[in-house]
Parts: structure tokens; C-alpha cells; sequence
């Protein structure tokens, strides 16, 4: 191994020398900068035009896969950062070790990449600098600009930036809008690449040779969102989310951009083992964060979405103390760790949706006693997960959010669901002034604001798992209090939405918003008929397969608690699959149609699989040499009926069991709208009985 870095890191160093040469011998620099990832799958060449505009080329084992594309910034109170540059480059670098997750998909991440520092600097006065640095894996390349300490460039307020993305060859994209009232909160378009019009990322794309890309961005903290507008054909500019003045982002020189990111695959499935979001965030800053558990949990929710209960005070008030200490004991009854309970603190009575100024993150409502509640719950060993709602209020909410996270630590509750419904996407920050202002929902201040919600929480022993988020781009592995987050259409659109999540919709989820990090997703509904025209677009073992295929640490067995105690055959799934893994294979997948997913517990040698299907029946192959070989396993199998149907019979499932061992195929046969879902328990070694 070590032979092997030498020689790739001598071969990255010698194909850029010339810059570094030229650069300390004050010759002319040359037109180009190049560096490979460790294996030579992936290039990029950093060039600049006749008129000293920059540019980069991404290359796929020889194969131009994003074709020259600009980078640089306009500016609102100093000239453009975009031409008259000469490029030099450092020396190519090589980094490989691996590193843990306190939690996640899989235990041990292997960070390995080539890392180039390109220098543009202007040729003519102000003189300034710009420095791109890229870290090239073989799966995929991120980049982000530097801005050294100079005399030239403190305050820097930036208008737009000029980075593009010219996706080189034709084929079809999955995306949502950007821009538009109700956030993330989308069904997600499917189209030729160049029908897309402004996106927010993840974008992923399939050319029509196969090859899948997905770009999206990683370590965002100090800045704003980045979304793309298509300019023409596959070309694809950065469109950045607008500040509280003429500038989307206001910095201080030296700093440092967010990773805008490419992940590269020759299929589907490999872009979900993808680590580049992750291993572009800097390491745990919090250290020991065991405090935070992983869960399943239900809670005082469904029903209010159902209408049967309310978040507001008075009769349909749900979160009585009643209410909640009996789901208290069906947690504790049937393995669970937590119970969610959203509407308990005063607030929520008259306008909440979108204001947020009445809310209290300290005050009960009369009919909720936290204190007996707490003092029962720590008793049944079980936690609650408080909820912060405020309204998209976070101006209101930070003079808050210290005591709410005092007050659960005093009880001892370690998980906090925050939420940011807001009209029109909105949100009120603290402007510069310290009055509050309205902002967009991922604008700089947002940004900066969820930052503070996080580092606040941790140093309260509080995680986070957040509704109507700031995006994710992997900040769950600096910041590991970071849990969750919804960030796009959740299983509540199918108790009133017109129309509701249609039977593709998690298929997009999956190769799309997933790729970004954990989606708080609220699976495990039995109740079918809902407010929305088609109910519940799935069948019970598509349910199921969602607690394997949509990943999260904390993870809601979201129906009413009767529906449950009515199918204790299904429901044994949602008890048994467990929410934290050691590593996780994807057997097969396209975007929008079917995947398969199987994943093995952290904590004892069993497996799982999920699979899922669109409207389309399928019969996929699902192949077992991620077993041990030699070990024979109990496959405890949930799957759909031969008649099951989305839209006729969700209910009709088959639960069996057989023996299988590593050798083994499955073959899974799953209805229109299905699913199936598999426990395999290991038995022991030798032949089967």
C-alpha cells in the first residue's frame, strides 16, 4: 500500500511540476494545472483562457464528464474575480486513513484522495488571489475557493458566484425547484437534462450511456445555499441563495467556501455508498457524544396529522399528559427508546403557522405535567424527544433556545425535533442591527443560525433532528448532535396532500435527497386511507422495507398505536430492525424505479434487507454473499401477496421463513406500489438441517 500512495503521488506531482517551477523562477506561468484521484479513475485540469478566465475540466477514466467549465465571482462593491488570471499550482498531495462514526449507515469511512491547490491570481493590479482546492476520490471530486489573507481583499461581499457545472453529455435528471415557497418540499421531476430549469441539490443525472452523477455540496456553515440554473443544453451555473442585502454572501478574508461537490458512478447503486459529502466535512469536534442513542420511537403526531388530534390547546388537544404516558407504555412495552410529543409548550393557539412569536420553549400547557411525565418515562426507561415548532422565528427562537435545551437536559431528554414551517419559505434573523429581518430559508444568516442551534444543543447533550431544514451537507460528522433531518416530502404529505407521495417517490428520495444524509422519514403505517386522494401510495411491505432503504439514526414507527396492537405479525419488523449499522450494501437500483438495500446491525452479527418498487411490479435478484460464508441464517421474510396492490390490496402481505445461507439468491417479487422487507438471524455454522 505504501509503494503504491509513493507512485501515485510522484505521477500527480510530476504531471503539474511545470506550474511550480515557472511560479518560483518568475517565468510565464503555464495555461494549466492537472492532478488524478488515487487509482487514475478521475482528472481535473485547471486552465485559463486567452483572456485569463479559469476554468475546469473533469475527466472519467479518459472520458470528459464535466466539460470546461468557468469559476470565479462577481462581486457588489469591488470589481469581478473572473479574468485576467494566471494559474499556478502546489504540488499534488495524497491523504489516505480511515475514520469511525459515533453512528451512521456503515462504522468505519475510508478517507483517500489526491488534494490539488490551484492558485489564481490576477495579472493586473488589485493583484488579487484566488486559490480553488480540489480532492480528487475515485468516486468523485469536491472543490471550494480560498481566499488567503491580502491587502487587496478583506471585506468581501459576494453577488454570485461563477462556478459552473457543464454536464458533458445528454440524458435525464431528477430534481426539485429552487426558489419557491415550500422549501424542499417537492415531488421531485423527472426530465431530460436540459429541460431543468433553477434546482436545488442534490441534482442527479443519468446520461444516457449510464454514467450517473449527482452534484450537490459539503461543510456548508458560513454561507449560503448553493442551487443551479441551467444556462443552456447541460451547463449549469450556481445560483446562490440571496442575502438580507444585495450581497448573497458577506465574508472577512481569510475563508473558505463550502465543497461544491460531483459524485461520479458508473450505476445508480454506487452512488449510494458514495462517502465524499461526509469525508469533505472536518472531523468530530464534540468527542464523546454516546450520550445520543440510536432509536426507534413513536410519538403524539400522526394523529394530529389525521385531524383526530391538535397541536392547540382544547379538546383535540393531543399532547395531554394522558395521551402521552400512554404512548409511554407502548414504548416501553414493545422495545422502543423514545416518544416524540409535539404540541405540549403554549404557542400553538392562533396564528402559529409562519410567526412564531408566541411561542414558549420553557411553558407547558395546563394539561401536560412534564415533571410527572419526565419522572414515569425515566422510569420505563424511555425518553422523550421534545419538539421545538417556531414558526420559521429563529430571531425568537435563539432568545430561547438555551433554557429549552437546559430544561431537557434537567429531565433528561436527549433529542429535540426542531421545526421552521414558515409562509412562503421565509424565515425572521437577526439582521445586522440586531432587529429582526426576513430571509430566505437557505440564506447565509440561516445558515449561521443552525449552526448555533447545533453548537447550543451539544453543549447541553442535546441532538438535533431537524424539520424543514437548512440542507445537509454532512455537517453530521463534525457536529455528531447533528441526527437527522426531513428536507423534503415526508409521509405526512400522504395523510392530507393534494395529491399525496405517489408510489415513485421514495425511489427519488433514495438516489437523490438521501445522498445528501439521513432523512427523518416517519415510516411503519398500517392505517392506509387517509385526507389524501390515494391514502397511503404503498403496500405494508414497501412500510416496512422503508426502515432499511431510507436512512436514519432515530427512526419513527410513525401510525396510531391501535393499528399496530391490531397486526402484531408486520409490526414484529418495525420491533425487531434495528436503526444503527455497521456497514450497508447496495445490491441494485435505478433512480425512480426499484433498489435494494441491506445493512448489518452494529451491534450483533444479524442483517436486513429492504427492497422497493414504483408503480411497476418487479422480480429482482437479490444475491447473499454479504452473509458470512459457512453460516447458516434465518431469513424472516415480509413480503407482498401475490394480489397485493398499492392501489387495491395494501394490506395483503405474506410473512414466512426459511433457511438461507451466503450462496443463496432471492429472488423478490414485489407488487405495483411494493415492497419486501428481511430480518436474516445467524443460526450457526455447517449444513442446514
Amino acid at each position: 500500500m505504501l509503494t503504491r500512495r509513493f507512485l501515485i503521488s510522484t505521477t500527480a506531482l510530476l504531471a503539474t511540476l511545470p506550474a511550480a517551477a515557472h511560479a518560483q523562477s518568475g517565468a510565464p506561468a503555464p495555461a494549466a494545472a492537472r492532478a488524478s484521484s488515487p487509482d487514475g479513475v478521475l482528472s481535473v485540469e485547471v486552465s485559463v483562457t486567452g483572456e485569463g478566465r479559469a476554468d475546469y475540466t473533469v475527466t472519467r477514466l479518459g472520458r470528459t464528464v464535466i466539460a470546461p467549465s468557468r469559476l470565479g465571482f462577481l462581486l457588489t462593491d469591488a470589481p469581478k474575480l473572473e479574468r485576467n488570471f494566471t494559474v499556478t499550482a502546489d504540488a499534488p498531495t495524497s491523504h489516505d486513513d480511515t475514520w469511525e462514526q459515533p453512528w451512521g449507515e456503515k462504522r468505519f469511512i475510508r478517507n483517500r484522495y489526491t488534494q490539488l491547490r490551484v492558485h489564481l491570481t490576477e495579472r493586473n493590479a488589485p493583484n488579487r488571489r484566488l486559490d480553488v482546492v480540489f480532492r480528487l476520490y475515485d468516486d468523485g471530486l469536491g472543490f471550494r475557493y480560498e481566499v488567503p489573507e491580502q491587502p487587496n481583499m478583506t471585506t468581501v461581499n459576494i453577488a454570485a458566484e461563477l462556478t459552473e457545472f457543464a454536464v458533458a453529455d445528454a440524458g435525464t435528471a431528477w430534481w426539485i425547484p429552487a426558489f419557491e415557497w415550500n422549501r424542499e418540499e417537492y415531488l421531485y421531476n423527472r426530465t431530460r437534462i436540459d429541460a431543468v430549469g433553477v434546482a436545488q441539490t442534490p441534482l442527479t443525472v443519468r446520461t444516457d450511456d449510464g454514467l450517473h452523477v449527482s452534484i450537490h455540496e459539503a461543510a456548508l456553515t458560513d454561507y449560503s445555499g448553493m442551487n443551479l440554473r441551467r444556462v443552456e443544453g447541460g451547463r449549469f451555473k450556481a445560483a446562490l441563495t440571496p442575502g438580507l442585502t444585495n450581497a448573497a454572501v458577506q465574508l472577512t478574508a481569510p475563508f473558505r467556501t463550502p465543497w461544491r461537490t460531483i459524485q461520479i458512478a458508473d450505476n445508480a447503486a454506487d452512488l449510494l455508498t458514495s462517502s465524499l459529502i461526509l469525508n469533505l466535512n472536518e472531523p468530530n469536534a464534540l468527542g464523546d457524544v454516546s450520550w445520543f442513542k440510536p432509536m426507534k420511537y413513536v410519538g403524539v403526531w400522526w394523529e394530529m396529522h389525521l385531524d383526530t388530534k391538535s397541536w392547540a390547546s382544547g379538546p383535540k388537544h393531543g399532547a395531554t399528559t394522558e395521551n402521552v404516558i400512554k404512548h409511554i407504555d407502548f414504548a416501553a412495552a414493545h422495545g422502543f427508546g423514545g416518544v416524540l410529543v409535539e404540541g405540549w409548550n403554549k404557542g400553538w393557539d392562533g396564528d402559529w403557522f409562519g410567526n412564531g412569536w408566541d411561542y414558549s420553549f420553557t411553558e407547558t400547557y395546563p394539561d401536560f405535567d412534564i415533571e410527572r411525565i419526565a419522572t414515569y418515562a425515566r422510569s420505563k426507561g424511555v425518553e422523550i424527544i421534545g419538539h421545538h415548532e417556531t414558526g420559521g422565528n429563529a430571531f425568537h427562537y435563539e432568545q430561547q433556545m438555551d433554557a429549552g435545551f437546559a430544561l431537557y437536559q434537567r429531565l433528561g431528554w436527549h433529542s429535540v425535533k426542531t421545526g421552521y414551517v414558515a409562509d412562503a419559505g421565509g424565515a425572521r434573523v437577526r439582521g445586522p442591527d440586531g432587529s429582526p429581518q426576513l430571509a430566505w430559508h437557505e440564506s447565509q444568516p440561516m445558515a449561521q443560525h443552525h449552526l448555533r442551534v447545533v453548537r447550543a444543543a451539544a453543549r447541553h447533550q442535546v441532538a438535533v433532528n431537524a424539520h424543514e431544514p437548512f440542507k445537509d451537507t454532512g455537517l453530521r460528522r463534525t457536529y455528531p448532535n447533528m441526527i437527522s433531518r426531513e428536507g423534503a416530502r415526508g409521509m405526512e404529505f400522504s395523510a392530507w396532500g393534494q395529491p399525496g407521495n405517489p408510489p415513485e417517490h421514495e425511489l427519488n428520495l433514495v438516489f437523490t435527497r438521501l445522498l445528501a444524509g439521513p432523512m427523518d422519514y416517519t415510516p411503519g403505517i398500517f392505517g392506509m386511507k387517509t385526507r389524501a386522494p390515494d391514502g397511503i401510495a404503498t403496500t405494508w411491505a414497501k412500510q416496512l422495507a422503508l426502515y432499511v432503504t431510507i436512512y436514519s439514526p432515530i427512526v419513527m414507527a410513525a401510525d396510531l398505536l391501535e393499528n399496530y396492537e391490531a397486526n402484531p405479525g408486520p409490526f414484529k419488523f418495525i420491533k425487531d430492525v434495528v436503526t444503527d449499522w455497521s456497514d450497508t450494501r447496495v445490491l441494485n437500483g435505478e433512480v425512480g424505479d426499484f433498489v435494494t438495500i441491506a445493512r448489518k446491525d452494529r451491534n450483533s452479527d444479524q442483517w436486513f434487507l429492504g427492497a422497493m418498487t414504483d408503480e411497476h411490479p418487479r422480480v429482482l435478484d437479490a444475491p447473499l454473499s454479504f452473509l458470512d460464508p459457512g453460516r447458516r441464517y434465518r431469513a424472516e421474510i415480509y413480503r407482498d401477496a401475490p394480489d397485493a396492490h398499492w392501489k387495491t390490496n395494501r394490506e395483503a402481505i405474506v410473512i414466512e421463513a426459511r433457511e438461507v445461507t451466503a450462496a443463496d439468491t432471492l429472488n423478490l417479487r414485489l407488487a405495483p406500489g411494493g415492497g419486501q422487507a428481511i430480518r436474516f438471524v445467524p443460526l450457526g455454522r455447517g449444513r442446514r438441517a
